[in-house]
């Protein structure tokens, strides 16, 4: 019987060809995917655009509507109506018009002299600067006093139940009537000058403050108390260690609305009470019938109030970089 021997080195074309994609595959490294990667300050042109896009636009409109050289145009000549219903530059005056008051409103009062001290001193002496920085610092000292004061007795509150019930039928009594209308009692009892101003920015900033500092301790995840307690957590640990880092976005929240409730009661505070200030500035341009410096005035007003809105949030976010990073990882 004629055996038949199988030659292991016989293979057909088919796996010859198997075997050499793999071996050449086996050669090749890997590929990499890659991303790529967009750079924070890439998109900052974008991003700077998109914000400026409506303010321009404003601007443009604004200008186009005050400007008295806009009525001698040869297009609207034709339509007195219309024209009778643009304002007259008195009672809105041009941005560009506006640009200079704000300029004059900055500038030094008075020549500079090398006993007036240095010159970035002198720079800075004029009414916008002086008047910004007396308005600025009634703004921190009152919001210092409400948030002080507001802070400890919303943790209070939110942890004890015993502490609401006492205090918050009062406070919801209070809460709704507004700081402005403690404007006469305020100069009754403080009379005129920085205690009124402070008392009214102290009430605003007191109640946002409050308020969200009762719900950030009263909302806080019933997760993290139940492994907090079965890990041995009692009493101020507890409290100090879970229930105020998880109520401190609510708190720092109810401090950025405070800031700006703040800025609004320093306005009308200066206004009524004191001899200086962005507010007090307002009510004499208005007096004089200077409605290029009362814009001025408005816009100075919402730049710091940028400024410190900005700061605010900086501060936040640093504060909270690791509840970012939490959500961030429980998102993904």
């Amino acid at each position: 019987m004629n055996s038949v021997t199988a030659n292991p080195s016989a293979q057909t074309p088919a796996t010859t060809d198997a075997t050499a994609v793999a071996a050449s595959n086996a050669q090749q490294p890997p590929a990499v995917a890659t991303a790529r990667v967009s750079l924070p300050w890439q998109n900052a042109p974008a991003k700077l655009a998109q914000s400026l896009a409506v303010p321009l636009l404003m601007l443009l409109l604004w200008q186009f509507i005050s400007d008295p050289r806009v009525k001698e145009w040869p297009l609207l000549k034709h339509h007195p109506a219309l024209i009778a219903r643009l304002p007259s530059a008195q009672i809105l005056p041009p941005p560009t018009q506006v640009l200079r008051k704000w300029i004059e409103y900055s500038e030094p009062t008075q020549p500079y002299s090398a006993e007036q001290g240095s010159y970035v001193r002198w720079l800075f002496s004029g009414e916008l600067w002086d008047d910004a920085f007396a308005s600025l610092q009634r703004v921190v000292v009152g919001f210092i006093i409400g948030a002080g004061l507001a802070l400890p007795l919303g943790l209070f509150m939110g942890a004890s139940d015993t502490v609401y019930r006492f205090f918050n039928p009062l406070l919801q009594v209070l809460r709704p009537i507004p700081p402005i209308a403690y404007i006469p009692l305020s100069i009754l009892w403080f009379g005129l000058g920085n205690k009124p101003a402070w008392f009214l920015i102290s009430l605003g900033a007191f109640f946002p403050v409050l308020v969200n500092t009762i719900s950030g301790v009263r909302n806080v995840d019933g997760i993290f108390l139940r492994a907090a307690r079965n890990l041995g957590a009692r009493g101020f640990t507890l409290f100090w260690r879970v229930i105020l880092p998880a109520a401190t976005p609510y708190i720092l929240t109810g401090a950025r609305v405070g800031i700006g409730v703040a800025f609004i009661c320093v306005i009308v505070a200066e206004m009524v009470a004191t001899n200086n200030g962005l507010g007090w500035r307002i009510t004499e341009a208005r007096e004089f019938f200077w409605s290029d410096k009362i814009i001025a005035g408005m816009i100075s007003i919402g730049l710091l109030g940028l400024g410190l809105d900005t700061l605010m949030d900086r501060l936040n976010s640093y504060l909270l970089r690791w509840h970012r990073g939490a959500d961030a990882g429980a998102n993904n």
